[in-house]
């Protein structure tokens, strides 16, 4: 097809189709038209097609044809989108070739790392001292040229007269976990942006951690290497036509009129809990309360936004501490199937900034650049953190701002950012020593710091005791597994595809509102608990429940409302989640020396018992410095104390929490003296 048929083409398409909203763009001041590739190939198959194989030359073409368009003198260089192409032309990052070289094609992916927009010379005009001449020059490679000779045959120096400058961005593009086949490694390619793409609205759509559709064209760009020469290797390049968001959320599962049903056919069933529970993980044995935890951490509780601009997180993470070998692994992989968008990373593998984001040395357009971690990555869904304790100090300490405020902020190398990161956390660690010590309190044996600790809704210790009846049974259901591989047992009673589309219905669907019934149930827990551990003998009180404790309680109500695909909280899912935080609350909080909950067991390691023990160590030794002097004899101290009931051990465990927080020093053996 010649160039001027292809123009005319084009001039008729335009006249029939977009006639109008080109007027309406060019009153605006916009410089873009968005054409239907669908549309086109209805109108004339063969331009398509020609498209597809020679983009550059048909898309100038379609530029040619407005231009022919009566339009206001202000809009110049008017460009052609082209969106809505067939799956003929989706291609995998990891598939594209030399072949595809100059082809239009569309890939998905979710953005890594975004440089800044800066201005790119795509033409300068030159004037010859000599003559006079006017020559223009097309910037076309990275090296910025000038012309070499005039007509006139003068060669040298030129008088640049001016140059044509557009806003360029470079984004790279990762492939979705989810298009991955097991094992595989993302691969990743350069898109490269410019003129309306990079504009403040469009600019919105390739953040960090977004999915996008690429519609472009393949360039290979050289390689240049450090003696200033070029590589005989070429880089690839998306030289994007036009970008569109992938609705990334659980919106993006099509739940059809017949699954919708089957859906609430599901809900209306008296076993609905049990049969999702049973869902989960059939092929794990036990574990039933952190089954029914995770299927609600699934469905989540109501994110709500105050007037004043508070929001209160409805996301819930949960913590499994446990003896190796106990399945824990197993139940955050299956939770990471189940769960509509989620991301799996494991303690080693894990950096600070891997988790929340990096700021990265941009090689292409000069500057830096931001790259999303896993926690922006799954904004709107779910991270499942394995082995959290063999993660470094410092890499933990990045998680606290993601896990309550819910953003990532990030100050450096001149880039302020605050990222979304609206992401329900399931973690799994070891106790410190590897296995879990009967006779130790839980609290001391979490090896994490108190504060991140304190920002999980429950925590649940997984204990790998001997027991020969459970050690019979969980032995025969391993071993019915390994013999018959289409074990009934196994059986999930849910498809694991239809219960993916039963939690993503439940999470964006249901609002449910909290009744007085609930309120009334929530508000008796919480008083109770409250005042049942202020005993009046003891000088500290302990403390078994704290308003986060409270505000857990509200969004596992609703998460299991949700379940139920209801509208209003009620008693019964009031009831549900105050019998699955009392269930962790005693097995991590119970103190047993004095037999009460105490939350400070494991937010702050010393319990209200040691508490009440230290304040008395403390009195002992003011009252003896005042009889015998600064350096008091620890001998003393423990009789002082054995007078109030305080055991010998207690007090010198109480001594050396003392000195490690430089409250006290030993100037000799076995005597102690005040700072």
């Amino acid at each position: 097809m010649e160039v001027t048929d292809q123009i005319k083409k084009f001039e008729e398409f335009i006249q029939i189709n977009h006639h109008a909203e080109l007027l309406e763009k060019a009153r605006k001041g916009e410089s873009f038209l968005i054409i239907d590739f669908v549309e086109l190939s209805k109108f004339d198959p063969d331009l398509a097609d020609i498209l597809l194989d020679q983009p550059e030359e048909i898309i100038r073409a379609a530029e040619l044809a407005i231009d022919s368009f009566d339009l206001p003198k202000k809009t110049k260089n008017f460009r052609v989108r082209f969106k809505n192409l067939t799956d003929t032309q989706k291609f995998m990052i990891r598939d594209i070739r030399s072949k595809h070289i100059g082809r239009f094609l569309y890939i998905e992916g979710v953005v890594r790392q975004k440089s800044d927009v800066r201005p790119q010379v795509t033409a300068a005009k030159f004037e010859c001292p000599s003559c006079g001449n006017i020559i223009s020059v097309l910037q076309l490679d990275s090296k910025f040229k000038e012309p070499s000779r005039c007509g006139c045959g003068r060669k040298g120096k030129f008088r640049l007269l001016n140059k044509e400058l557009v806003d360029a961005q470079r984004i790279v593009l990762e492939e979705a976990p989810e298009d991955l086949e097991s094992g595989g490694q993302p691969k990743r390619i350069d898109i490269f942006l410019k003129e309306d793409l990079v504009s403040p609205l469009e600019d919105k759509k390739t953040n960090p951690g977004t999915k996008v559709i690429v519609n472009g064209i393949v360039k290979e760009v050289p390689i240049i290497l450090r003696t200033g020469g070029r590589s005989i290797r070429f880089d690839l390049i998306i030289e994007a036509n036009s970008i569109g968001n992938v609705q990334e959320e659980f919106g993006d599962l099509v739940i059809t009129p017949k699954e919708e049903k089957q859906i609430k056919e599901i809900a209306s069933d008296p076993r609905m809990f049990q049969k999702i529970v049973n869902s989960l993980a059939p092929s794990i044995y036990g574990h039933e309360k952190i089954k029914e935890a995770i299927i609600l951490q699934l469905v989540g509780g109501l994110r709500k936004v105050r007037d004043d601009g508070m929001t209160t997180r409805g996301d819930m993470h949960i913590l499994l501490i446990g003896d190796p070998g106990a399945g824990k692994s197993q139940l955050l992989k299956r939770a990471s199937v189940i769960a509509p968008k989620a991301r799996y990373v494991s303690g080693k593998g894990a950096s600070g900034a891997g988790l929340t984001a990096a700021v990265v040395k941009d090689e292409f357009l000069k500057g830096w650049a931001l790259e999303a971690g896993a926690l922006v990555l799954a904004n709107k869904g779910f991270c499942m953190i394995d082995e959290m304790d063999k993660m470094s100090k410092d890499d933990r300490a990045a998680m606290h701002e993601a896990l309550e405020q819910q953003t990532v902020t990030i100050s450096k190398a001149n880039i302020q950012a605050t990222l979304r990161s609206e992401t329900t956390v399931l973690a799994a660690a070891n106790p410190k020593f590897g296995r879990f010590d009967a006779y130790e309190m839980i609290g001391k044996q979490i090896d994490l710091p108190p504060t991140l600790i304190n920002r999980f809704d429950l925590i649940f210790p997984i204990k790998d005791m001997p027991d020969k009846e459970n050690d019979e049974r969980l032995a025969k259901f391993i071993l019915n597994l390994h013999q018959d591989m289409s074990s009934r047992e196994a059986e999930a009673e849910i498809d694991t595809g239809l219960l993916r589309k039963y939690i993503a219905y439940a999470r964006t669907r249901i609002k449910p509102v909290l009744t007085d019934g609930a309120v009334q149930e929530i508000k008796d827990y919480y008083i109770t608990m409250r005042n049942s551990g202020s005993s009046e003998e003891s000088a500290v009180k302990a403390i078994p429940i704290t308003a986060r404790q409270l505000e857990a309680l509200v969004r596992l109500s609703e998460a299991s409302a949700k379940l139920r695909l209801s509208d209003k909280v009620g008693r019964k899912d009031a009831k549900k989640a105050i019998e699955l935080l009392d269930y962790c609350l005693r097995q991590v909080g119970l103190d047993k020396d004095t037999g009460k909950i105490d939350i400070d067991r494991i937010t702050t390691g010393i319990s209200a018992s040691q508490r009440s023990t230290i304040s008395v160590v403390r009195e002992a030794i003011i009252a003896l410095e005042n009889k015998i002097g600064k350096t008091i004899p620890v001998e003393d101290i423990v009789k002082e104390a054995e007078e109030k009931g305080i055991k010998p051990d207690s007090v010198d465990e109480a001594i050396e929490k003392l000195k490690r927080s430089g409250d006290l020093f030993e100037p000799r053996r076995g005597f102690i003296q005040r700072t």
